[in-house]
């Protein structure tokens, strides 16, 4: 794989980072990239794809807390490896420097296009190890005080027991010492689950998937050994089909179709009690991902109904509903729904009292939103909003509209039950005592109502 240039873009286009291997590439690829993908959302259409191609030129990103992480090359590479690429060099950048943002890049500039030239030699990948460039990388990062950091939402929240951490825990450079000079023993442990549902028109569940994965970052001394348990129902792939031929998924339990390990991950006693060994890399890296298909009740139930009102008219009626525990929080929830073409105009009616609620008709686009800051488990919400057209539609409206899109995270919680039992660090001294935090997050990935 050949790459030509990297560069870090802002949201607004300011050039952050540039590197240039093989002088293939015209200078103005920045400004070309961000103009094709300003005017790619102006123009109406969605965002951006991830990759795309003008002037012979092959431009490759990933978004990245509000970050472009771009990628160009004249050759024809994998696109897969490319966009792969991106999001381990966002990996390693953050390992190093503890945050991502515009900030935190312009105080380490001379430490970034170091890291650059360690991971990209001539445009061929070298390595993306944060353990391995620990060895060639000596610039100290300069952090940045949790002060200038931007308040986090609920879902950066890492709870043990009782006790709770803000997630800027994790905004510290894995080679940095804290203040004083001392390193604070801690690790951090992430199930990130992200769910794709599709609903019929009558509320029926048409596909429903996991996609998960279970993310480490490791701040402890020594590299000790750690043990990490899950459900010993935990079961892998389904009846005669089973890829580790583990006990039969006919049971009650955890059954994933199918999952991949880190290459530090020793699997000796997982058959046994379903318990992961390893010693873990420097850096944040994910310890195992996973894949589920079996049948799990969604966090959020779509109903959607759009009618005729009248002549030029039309009424759509969007309920949702929590299926979650009331102790539960969902937050940044956004529901979209593109309306027929000839939509002029939009209004709103929410339920009486309502609260922390947005709407918006996005004419340009022709799409319907609703937005809330956080949703409670168990309640129930509905939008009304009255459409008028500007000219009469002839046919089925319901096939020129929809469908129903949602997208939002919930902090503390995960729908296909798999846990961590426990955490355990092989360390010689009785007195030590390292910090250990679990987080469980949900989030959508394609979650869509026909109407």
């Amino acid at each position: 794989m050949m790459i030509s240039q990297f560069f870090v873009l802002s949201q607004r286009g300011d050039n952050i980072v540039f590197r240039d291997y093989r002088a293939e590439v015209p200078k103005g690829s920045t400004e070309t990239f961000f103009r094709k993908v300003k005017f790619w959302k102006e123009d109406g259409n969605a965002e951006a794809p991830p990759i795309f191609n003008v002037d012979g030129v092959n431009y490759f990103h990933v978004k990245v807390v509000g970050l472009y992480f771009v990628a160009t090359t004249r050759v024809n590479v994998s696109p897969s490896l490319v966009l792969e690429l991106l999001q381990r060099i966002a990996r390693v950048i953050k390992d190093y420097l503890g945050v991502l943002n515009e900030d935190s890049f312009r105080k380490n500039f001379v430490l970034v296009y170091e890291l650059l030239d360690e991971v990209i030699d001539f445009g061929y990948v070298q390595t993306t190890s944060t353990e391995v460039l620990k060895s060639y990388v000596f610039n100290e990062p300069i952090l940045i005080a949790p002060a200038r950091l931007q308040p986090l939402d609920p879902a950066a929240i890492f709870t043990q027991g009782s006790k709770r951490m803000p997630g800027t825990a994790v905004t510290k450079s894995v080679v940095a010492n804290d203040p004083g000079g001392r390193r604070r023993e801690e690790i951090f442990v992430d199930i990130i689950e992200k769910i794709s549902v599709t609903f019929s028109s009558s509320g029926y569940i048409l596909t429903s998937e996991i996609d998960g994965t279970i993310q480490m970052k490791s701040y402890l001394s020594g590299n000790p050994e750690i043990r990490l348990a899950l459900n010993e129902d935990l079961n892998i792939g389904r009846g005669e089909r089973s890829v580790y031929d583990y006990r039969s998924s006919s049971g009650s339990g955890v059954i994933l179709d199918d999952c991949n390990f880190h290459e530090s991950v020793r699997l000796d006693s997982f058959d046994l009690d379903r318990t992961l060994s390893l010693v873990p890399p420097d850096g944040e890296f994910p310890v195992m991902n996973y894949r589920m298909t079996q049948e799990f009740r969604p966090p959020f139930h779509v109903n959607t109904l759009i009618e005729e009102a009248g002549r030029l008219k039309a009424e759509v009626i969007i309920k949702i509903r929590a299926e979650f525990p009331s102790d539960i929080t969902a937050n940044t929830i956004t529901i979209q729904m593109p309306l027929p073409n000839y939509t002029s105009r939009a209004s709103f009616e929410l339920e009486l009292g309502a609260t922390g609620q947005k709407t918006d008709f996005k004419e340009t686009s022709k799409m319907l939103e609703w937005s809330f800051k956080k949703i409670v488990g168990g309640a129930e919400h509905t939008l009304r909003a009255k459409l008028t057209f500007s000219q009469e539609f002839h046919g089925n409206i319901t096939k020129e509209a929809g469908p129903v899109s949602m997208t939002f995270t919930i902090p503390m919680y995960n729908v296909s039950k798999l846990q961590v039992k426990y955490l355990q660090i092989a360390k010689n001294s009785s007195s030590h005592n390292p910090y250990r935090w679990v987080r469980y997050v949900t989030q959508a990935n394609s979650y869509v109502a026909r109407i």
